[in-house]
C-alpha cells in the first residue's frame, strides 16, 4: 500500500504525483515498463477519441477523454524527469513562452488589422523561431506523422503563401483529371502504380482545398455514406432470402442503386 492521500477532488499536481508513483518502484509495474515508443499508439488513440467526442457535442464525454490525453502528456513529461531531461513545468515553461512570443499583438505593441495579419504574423514568427530561411524549409517542417491528407493540405497550403497555386478552382480540377488518365495508363502498364494514385490523391486534395472543404471529413462522410448504404443493401438480400456472398455483382449493383435512392 503505497502512502496517498484521498481526496474529494483532484488537480494536476495530484495527477503528476500519481504517475510519479505509478512508475516507482512498488507501483504499477506495467506503468514502470512503458516508454515513449511503447505508448505512442495510445497517445494516437486517445487523441482521436478526443476528436470523437468533440464530433460528438458532449462535454461530459470530451471532459473524460481530455482526461485520457493529459495522462499521455503526464506520462510522457514523467518518462523524461526521470530521465532528468525535463518536467512537466518545463513543458509549462515552453508553451507559455511560445505563445506570448506568437502573439505580440496582445503581449507587445504590435497593431493587427485583423485575423488575416494575426495568422501571417504567426507564421513569420513560427518560420523565425524554428529557422526555417527558405519556403522549402517550411513545407519540409510538415510532421510526417499526420495523416497523408492533413499533411498534404497543410502542404499545399503552405506552398500557396509562397506564391506556388493555382489562380483557381478549374486548374486544380483539370490536373486531378490528368492524374486519373496517368493512372489509368499505370494500371495499364503494370508501372508506377502506387507514385500515380499518390499524384492523383495529391490532386484530389487541392481541389478539396479550392473548394474550402477538409479532405479528412469529406473522406469519412463518404465511409460512413458507403457504410450506410452497404447495410441497406445486405438488409435488401436478407430480405430476399439470400446472402450477400452468393449474389453476382449485377445483383448487388441493383441492390446498390436502390440504396441510393433511398
Amino acid at each position: 500500500m503505497v502512502d496517498f492521500q484521498y481526496r474529494n477532488s483532484y488537480g494536476i499536481a495530484d495527477l503528476v504525483e500519481i504517475v510519479r508513483i505509478l512508475r516507482a518502484p512498488g507501483g504499477c509495474p506495467w506503468d514502470a515498463e512503458q516508454t515513449h515508443t511503447s505508448i505512442r499508439r495510445n497517445f494516437l488513440e486517445e487523441t482521436y477519441e478526443a476528436v470523437e467526442a468533440i464530433d460528438e457535442g458532449s462535454p461530459e464525454h470530451l471532459k473524460e477523454e481530455l482526461g485520457d490525453v493529459l495522462l499521455q502528456v503526464v506520462l510522457h513529461a514523467q518518462m523524461e524527469s526521470e530521465a532528468g531531461s525535463f518536467t512537466l513545468d518545463d513543458v509549462a515553461d515552453g508553451i507559455c513562452k511560445k505563445l506570448i512570443y506568437r502573439h505580440p499583438h496582445v503581449f507587445g505593441d504590435v497593431a493587427v488589422s485583423g485575423t488575416g495579419e494575426v495568422l501571417r504574423n504567426w507564421e513569420d514568427l513560427k518560420r523565425k523561431e524554428k529557422g526555417q530561411s527558405t519556403n522549402t524549409d517550411a513545407l519540409s517542417a510538415v510532421a510526417r506523422s499526420l495523416p497523408a491528407l492533413w499533411r498534404a493540405e497543410k502542404v499545399q497550403k503552405k506552398a500557396k503563401k509562397a506564391g506556388f497555386d493555382w489562380p483557381n478552382i478549374h486548374g486544380a480540377l483539370d490536373k486531378l483529371s490528368e492524374e486519373i488518365s496517368e493512372l489509368k495508363e499505370a494500371v495499364d502498364q503494370g508501372t508506377n502504380v502506387e507514385e500515380e494514385l499518390g499524384d492523383l490523391l495529391f490532386s484530389a486534395v487541392n481541389v478539396a482545398r479550392f473548394l474550402k472543404a477538409d479532405p479528412e471529413t469529406s473522406l469519412h462522410a463518404a465511409t460512413d455514406k458507403f457504410i450506410s448504404r452497404f447495410s441497406l443493401v445486405e438488409q435488401a438480400a436478407s430480405q430476399g432470402g439470400r446472402r450477400m456472398e452468393d449474389m453476382n455483382l449485377a445483383e448487388l449493383d441493383k441492390l446498390w442503386e436502390e440504396a441510393k435512392r433511398t
